[in-house]
């Protein structure tokens, strides 16, 4: 094998740099040629691929989002689409490629695989919704940023006797919400995989009111409700004087956490070691600290599971 490459897709991701930036300095390492693609699969369609040398990825392992641009790009569900970007592929040189991002990006390798070119996904998103791994690139830097905006919003709360419900990202999964709302000390955590009952919160909330807590902090992932609809909810079952605040985009961008800066490391550089194996259709990730390569069909197929007992956890603190 002579030439490589690497592409971000879907959604950015803190740590995304880091892990194109692991892809290239290990590949050249391995007397490999990296090609980084721009834009995706929309730029792998459309041949927007160049030679990436170790320069080019020097002063990136610190900076969020990804400098190989990322986008959406469904046309690559096609057979038209995944014919043409093989095409440029093999116009390139280029005999196996790196995908970095969550499962729309792996259905693209995963397809690549089956048409003959091997293909390794690496698990780049915020969500933590990517099954086979304990945690995704991204993921524990978002956690952070949601920490950072739960313990600004306390203070408010707590200065207006008010109850703020902070709405957090993370599609159907709540990860981030527990993660984050556990680290912030919240009184409650509303998580799609979990069921709520708004007259058990509302009975929580005056539980602490009657001893003297007249604020509170609601951590409330985005899968479940918005965070305008909820307090809306709240409002109708007692005087909460509830405020709603969504994160929103914030929690995709911003420097990358130590955890991420390593994890995206080792898991770009093991994907290397795999291509060079000659393997292909497989996803890498990270279970009880140990670097994992599970097929990339079956990493589909399941779905993630938030951790049940940390959530039962979440409500034993929160009393």
């Amino acid at each position: 094998m002579k030439r490589i490459a690497v592409l971000t897709s879907g959604g950015d991701a803190p740590g995304m740099n880091a892990a194109v930036r692991a892809v290239v300095r290990k590949g050249i390492y391995e007397g490999l040629e990296v090609f980084g693609v721009k834009y995706g699969f929309r730029g792998l369609v459309n041949g927007d691929i160049k030679e990436l040398k170790l320069g080019d990825v020097g002063d990136y392992i610190q900076r969020g989002g990804t400098f190989l641009h990322s986008a959406r790009y469904p046309e690559f569900a096609s057979e038209e689409g995944q014919l043409k970007a093989i095409e440029q592929l093999e116009k390139f040189g280029i005999e196996a490629l790196v995908v970095i991002g969550g499962d729309g990006s792996y259905h693209g390798a995963e397809a690549l695989t089956k048409r003959g070119f091997n293909a390794i996904g690496l698990p780049g998103t915020i969500d933590n919704d990517i099954s086979g791994t304990d945690f995704t690139i991204g993921f524990d830097t978002a956690c952070n940023t949601a920490l950072d905006a739960i313990d600004r919003i306390r203070d408010t709360a707590s200065s207006h006797d008010r109850t703020f419900i902070i709405e957090v990202m993370g599609r159907n999964c709540g990860d981030i919400a527990l993660y984050a709302g556990i680290s912030g000390g919240a009184d409650v955590i509303v998580v799609p995989e979990e069921e709520f009952n708004i007259e058990k919160i509302v009975e929580q909330l005056n539980v602490r009111r009657a001893r003297g807590k007249a604020h509170s902090i609601i951590v409330l992932a985005e899968g479940v409700m918005s965070g305008p609809a909820f307090a809306a909810e709240l409002d109708k079952h007692g005087d909460f004087d509830s405020r709603a605040s969504v994160l929103g985009h914030i929690q995709r961008g911003g420097n990358p956490t130590v955890a991420d800066r390593v994890l995206a490391s080792r898991l770009g550089g093991r994907a290397v070691e795999l291509l060079l194996e000659g393997k292909g259709g497989l996803a890498v990730g990270i279970v009880a600290n140990q670097i994992v390569e599970n097929d990339i069909t079956d990493v589909l197929k399941n779905k993630s599971q938030i951790d049940h007992r940390l959530f039962e956890l979440s409500k034993e603190l929160s009393i």
